[in-house]
């Protein structure tokens, strides 16, 4: 009750402020002007992924809706690397926007990247790789996708190799039976085919389809000529490691900055030097790890414009969602909602851990 009475408020203060004609003050700021947004996306539904993670995926409706907002409000958007560099030297354009999506997934190749191209828009896609050359589903993301679908049940597991009950009345007692699913492929170090093999008996336990999630490849990362034909038609592919992780061992983080930009090198041609944190999982020690691998920025899940006194690999973006409204979004573009926010860390994704 109490986040729907602060929500409402909010948004009546925006309307008020909108009407007052300070939205249009702010966006035409010089204050607005040495500031950055950078727009993160995670997903785009082929189907009814919006309804399952609401905080990550949106319609491709309301993308739409997003796009025609940047042209209705005049907004520069610029790729990414060339407005983080007029961003150091104050030379951006008016409502300066930048716009990322994580992950690089199918849904991305489906939806976004033919609406982008529409409206002539640069765009990042932080793509991790490891499932670019194993074109099955990301094994936690597709099981949890398939405990949803039967939410509010009951069943007893059957060749899963988990003895508890599958308790699937709320969204907390689902995520522990993925927990259980991924402690037992981490336990039996199974491979990405055996995990797609688990998967497949899970579905069976629920009655679904595996083959035909496959084949809509729901949850599924762009396969590697998906990646080449993006890259090779303005899409700017940079580092989001190559297994979707944040190792704490040195080594191991390094590791995967490297495979990850060697995979992406060998598909577009093209080095990659900017980098998002994936799950928004930072410590301090990975900055000095990222300038060693000569990455040049690193965004976060932390919300708020950049301005040129930002450190340059704690870079803010502000999460789009299915939940946010046109106003609010608008308010962003033109910089008053950002004067309005309170900057704390965006909710967590969970962590995609495939070796």
């Amino acid at each position: 009750v109490q986040v729907k009475m602060r929500r409402k408020i909010k948004l009546t203060a925006l309307a008020l402020l909108r009407s007052a004609g300070v939205f249009r003050l702010v966006a035409n700021s010089s204050w607005r002007r040495q500031r950055l947004l950078i727009l993160c996306y995670h997903g785009v539904s082929l189907e009814d992924e919006h309804l399952w993670r609401p905080q990550l995926y949106v319609q491709a409706e309301l993308l739409q809706k997003r796009l025609e907002m940047l042209r209705t409000m005049d907004c520069s958007v610029l790729p990414l690397n060339e407005a983080l560099e007029r961003l150091r030297s104050r030379d951006l354009p008016p409502r300066s926007v930048a716009i990322t999506f994580d992950d690089g997934m199918y849904d991305f190749y489906k939806q976004a990247y033919p609406l982008l191209k529409k409206y002539d828009l640069p765009v990042t896609v932080y793509q991790t790789t490891y499932y670019t050359s194993h074109e099955t589903p990301i094994f936690n993301l597709i099981c949890s996708y398939m405990l949803w679908k039967r939410r509010g049940q009951q069943l007893m597991p059957r060749d899963l190799g988990i003895s508890a009950a599958m308790d699937l009345r709320t969204e907390l007692r689902r995520h522990r039976v993925v927990r259980s699913l991924i402690e037992l492929s981490e336990r039996e170090n199974l491979t990405g085919l055996q995990k797609n093999e688990l998967a497949g008996r899970l579905a069976a336990n629920l009655g679904l389809d595996y083959a035909e999630l496959a084949a809509k490849r729901i949850l599924q990362l762009m396969n590697a000529r998906e990646v080449a034909e993006v890259g090779s038609n303005g899409v700017d592919v940079q580092l989001h490691t190559h297994r979707h992780c944040t190792p704490k061992d040195e080594t191991a983080f390094r590791r995967e900055i490297t495979e990850n930009r060697e995979q992406i090198q060998a598909l577009t041609g093209r080095d990659a030097r900017h980098f998002c944190y994936p799950g928004g999982v930072y410590q301090q020690e990975f900055v000095g790890w990222l300038e060693k691998e000569d990455v040049v920025s690193a965004t976060t899940c932390y919300v708020g414009l950049a301005d040129r006194h930002d450190n340059p690999y704690l870079l803010p973006r502000l999460l789009d969602t299915s939940g946010r409204s046109q106003l609010e979004f608008e308010s962003w573009l033109g910089g008053a909602g950002s004067l309005l926010a309170v900057h704390r860390a965006a909710l967590q994704r969970y962590i995609v851990r495939d070796e």
